[in-house]
């Protein structure tokens, strides 16, 4: 009853708010400006390690931090056995140096992605089961992942036996990004669009026709939309919240190649984003086909895998959780390399409305910090609905 309670004031946040409740926002705001203040990159993570551990000892946690890189592992084990769920956040920021409200202390790196938020709901959330832990049925991860940035850091972890030190039955992740603050977007299989990066290696010149029909011919989208336009996610009438999305069934790719010359031998690279799995097989024959006898080569020079949710976990999220939508896209550019988690255990992947200025990496994004509330209420309940 006590948790319910807790829950109950976590998802109405109104004026009078428990002193208990407010003092875990003020806590968390304090967090994330700390870990906002102080970003690492990828593969150098060491103060945001230690600052971790140490939030995580002092809620009285089980922690490891020798897995892989500066990653870091925080358990909490029930008082009954039961079911083991994982939930993910990642550690590691950006050489950026965008204006922003909240300046870095480190000149050229900035958390301009939201992984700041991410790990503090995620000590939020670890806070809130914390509490209860006497009533908890299970056993509760929460994964602090280094080098997501540079799509090492969960194959890293894995590749080094994170899953012979814990076995979780299930695995959850969010992303904060640019959608009204609070709603909760997610969708069964695919969450983002294939990327690839192809190559294509020809004899000498090609002329500007035949680059232009292998963008055409690859190049897919419904009519009278604009796909490749990655600030319309957010939009009311084709953004991912509704049916009538213009980002599904796609193909959206560079439309000019990156092209360099070594000797007599053309290269042409581009990124390609491919909505449908089972049409990636059919670019490189199509286009053998249009560049003909010059084509020395054609082969994807980078294939990392997509974010696919499991559909009887997706479908429980959405049956259990309150301002969540389903989303009827995948989007383009973005990826996240809890694919790999997803690759070894059931998992699901959220976006977390967390702004309605500029999408992550871009200039002008920056998070309105009432979102770490909803995100710590709603996603303490789902894992405490999975324990029972």
């Amino acid at each position: 009853m006590k948790l319910l309670l807790l829950l109950l004031t976590l998802v109405s946040w109104p004026p009078t708010a428990t002193l208990q409740t407010d003092s875990l926002y003020d806590k968390l705001l304090r967090i994330r400006r700390e870990l906002h203040a102080n970003p690492e990159l990828a593969g150098n993570e060491i103060h945001t390690q230690a600052y971790l551990v140490q939030h995580l000892q002092d809620l009285g946690l089980e922690v490891k931090t020798d897995i892989y890189g500066h990653g870091v592992i925080g358990i909490i084990r029930g008082a009954k056995p039961g079911r083991k769920i994982a939930w993910r956040a990642e550690m590691d920021a950006l050489p950026n140096d965008f204006p922003d409200e909240l300046p870095s202390l480190v000149k050229g790196v900035q958390h301009g992605c939201g992984h700041d938020v991410h790990m503090a709901i995620a000590l939020g959330i670890a806070e809130v089961l914390a509490k209860n832990k006497a009533s908890l049925a299970g056993t509760v991860y929460f994964i602090f992942q280094p080098e997501e940035e540079t799509f090492r850091g969960a194959k890293g972890m894995i590749d080094q036996g994170l899953f012979n030190n814990i076995k979780p039955d299930e695995i959850y992740a969010l992303h904060v990004t640019a959608l009204p603050v609070g709603e909760i977007l997610v969708k069964p299989n695919e969450m983002f669009a294939y990327q690839k990066r192809l190559r294509i290696k020809v004899k000498g010149a090609l002329s500007p026709e035949v680059s232009s029909k292998i963008y055409t011919s690859l190049s897919r989208a419904q009519p009278n939309s604009r796909p490749w336009d990655i600030q319309l996610v957010n939009d009311p009438v084709v953004g991912l919240m509704t049916p009538n999305t213009i980002f599904k069934d796609y193909l959206v790719m560079d439309r000019n190649f990156n092209t360099y010359a070594i000797k007599d031998t053309l290269f042409l690279e581009a990124y390609l984003y491919e909505t449908n799995k089972s049409n990636l097989q059919k670019i490189i024959p199509r286009i053998k086909s249009i560049v003909g006898d010059q084509l020395l080569s054609v082969s994807f020079i980078q294939e990392n895998p997509t974010v696919v949710n499991d559909v009887r976990l997706t479908d429980n999220a959405l049956r259990t959780l309150k301002n969540i939508h389903i989303d009827y896209g995948q989007v383009p550019y973005f990826n996240d390399d809890f694919a790999y988690f997803q690759q070894k255990v059931p998992g699901v992947y959220f976006l977390l409305g967390g702004s309605t200025a500029a999408l992550n990496h871009a200039p002008g994004f920056k998070v309105d910090e009432k979102c770490m509330r909803i995100g710590v209420d709603s996603f303490s309940s789902l894992i405490m609905q999975r324990l029972k």
